[in-house]
């Protein structure tokens, strides 16, 4: 396994950071809420197999100030797409978890070319009036770890500031990630991306963890009859909204099982 390599792009006048690892067929991933300030057991799997490489979106770790200039859902998709070309992953396969997965389905349906197979980690993106998500922009401080993990630890380890961090600066760059993925998706997560669902044809899986309290199981159907191409849907035990957090072994292990060798 190569090690880690780190590559910055300029998107809108803001540096990007770019992580790649690993060998093999290419495969993208973008990361849920609060973005990834340090590298995940998940990446590593995936890197067993894949060249995994891992753009920031703008506005979380590694994205600097880039949302301040997204004003609009189209504006994100746009930095998206040049994110992903930028980052040479035009044409591969892609893989989102929670914001992240659902822009990585509107990528896939707006510009199907540029993704392969998909594998989404229950996206955002939909809204039932009857059956809720969770907002997680209105909970308290001490209650967020809980929300995004079955085990509360793996968020809080995540969060945590790594030796010789700047204790001025990592609490910001946290509060930005939270106000990033605010500007797109407050209030609920709600994009009617369900207008757009018919438009992605590529192979399509859907991972959800059993004990997601952010976006209720439901969800995973919905997704599954609005997506126009083949979908499989894989539930995983003992993980919650982050499943990759909790598990991150059985959801890399469902996710390269999908894929395949390509």
């Amino acid at each position: 396994m190569s090690d880690l390599e780190t590559l910055t792009i300029d998107v809108n006048g803001f540096p990007t950071r770019i992580w790649r690892k690993g060998s093999g067929p290419k495969i993208g991933f973008l990361a849920g809420l609060g973005g990834l300030p340090r590298w995940i057991p998940f990446l590593d799997e995936l890197a067993r197999s894949r060249t995994v490489i891992v753009p920031s979106l703008p506005g979380f770790p590694g994205g600097d100030r880039g949302h301040s200039v997204l004003d609009s859902h189209l504006d994100w998709l746009l930095a998206l797409r040049e994110i992903l070309d930028k980052a040479d992953l035009a044409g591969a396969d892609l893989v989102g978890s929670s914001v992240g997965a659902s822009l990585a389905a509107e990528v896939a349906a707006l510009w199907p070319a540029t993704v392969g197979k998909l594998a989404l980690i229950a996206p955002f993106g939909l809204f039932d009036e009857k059956n809720p998500p969770t907002d997680p922009w209105a909970q308290r401080g001490d209650a967020v770890a809980g929300l995004m993990c079955a085990d509360p630890e793996n968020w809080k380890a995540l969060k945590s500031p790594p030796d010789g961090t700047n204790s001025v600066e990592w609490p910001i760059e946290q509060v930005r990630a939270s106000e990033a993925a605010a500007r797109i998706f407050w209030p609920l997560g709600n994009t009617r991306i369900e207008k757009r669902l018919r438009l992605i044809k590529a192979p399509t899986l859907l991972v959800w963890g059993e004990g997601d309290r952010i976006m209720p199981r439901a969800y995973a159907a919905a997704f599954a009859a609005g997506i126009a191409g083949p979908t499989t849907t894989r539930f995983i035990a003992n993980a919650g909204h982050l499943a990759e957090l909790d598990q991150p072994a059985a959801v890399a292990s469902a996710i390269l099982g999908f894929l395949g060798n390509r």
